[in-house]
């Protein structure tokens, strides 16, 4: 997780970095005196986890948890570099998590208390993506001024790596002598990825913007040996979220 931290910290700055170039890029009424290399992207929204694989239905069934448990709040960085008038490369950082205590269902210990646990599945996807405007984000004025758009819709796709973590520590049962043991239970690594999203920047200011964006992400991976019995799990889901860019 240190390196994730590191990859997370390193865009942060560099976001820093690009907005602190506004002081040295003069901005005019409502334009900027060059067309924008770029944009900075920070958003935050809802992932809404597919967990559509069986470990999944095996903890519902057994848990007092249901399938939305294992949704969470969502945090993005993208970092897009202008190709084309109308078309961005784009690095994308993410995280998203949910952590939910539980209690079998249908047991309880021999003091009669609830039998508990806590599940903890976290997301984080490394990608790159191809962004299409299906406008132009702006216009050029000469040659030395660029007024940005006050709407920018863009679809875009692409694929990277996963890294997730299936976690549940505590109490559980041994089925095969009915006796409670405590333990903790971890399947964790990377796995390849792909996505799709749709947005749009909603121009504040030459050099500032909102932006929208719903994206899916296709994912699944082997289980580790603790979930040996299960098939692969789906780390697919939808995340809508919203934020601010920075154009540099």
């Amino acid at each position: 997780m240190r390196s994730i931290h590191a990859l997370g910290l390193g865009l942060f700055f560099f976001a820093c970095l690009s907005a602190s170039r506004v002081h040295a890029q003069d901005t005019g009424n409502g334009f900027l005196f060059r067309t924008p290399a770029g944009e900075v992207s920070f958003r935050g929204g809802f992932d809404r986890a597919s967990a559509g694989s069986d470990v999944f239905a095996f903890t519902v069934q057994e848990l007092t948890l249901s399938q939305h448990d294992f949704s969470g709040l969502t945090f993005t960085t993208d970092v897009d570099k202008t190709l084309t008038q109308r078309l961005d490369i784009r690095i994308s950082f993410g995280i998203s998590q949910s952590t939910t205590p539980s209690e079998f269902r249908d047991f309880v210990d021999n003091n009669r208390n609830p039998i508990e646990q806590t599940t903890v599945f976290m997301r984080v996807p490394v990608t790159a993506s191809l962004k299409a405007y299906l406008a132009g984000p702006g216009r050029s004025i000469g040659h030395f001024a660029w007024v940005p758009s006050r709407y920018a819709p863009y679809v875009g796709g692409g694929g990277g790596a996963m890294w997730y973590r299936f976690e549940q520590e505590g109490d559980f049962i041994d089925f095969a002598t009915t006796k409670v043991f405590r333990d903790r239970f971890v399947s964790e690594g990377f796995t390849p990825t792909v996505q799709a999203f749709a947005g749009t920047d909603v121009s504040l200011s030459p050099r500032f913007a909102l932006t929208v964006e719903g994206r899916y992400q296709w994912a699944q991976s082997h289980l580790s040996t603790d979930f040996s019995q299960f098939q692969p799990i789906d780390l697919s889901g939808f995340a809508l979220t919203a934020g601010f860019s920075i154009r540099y």
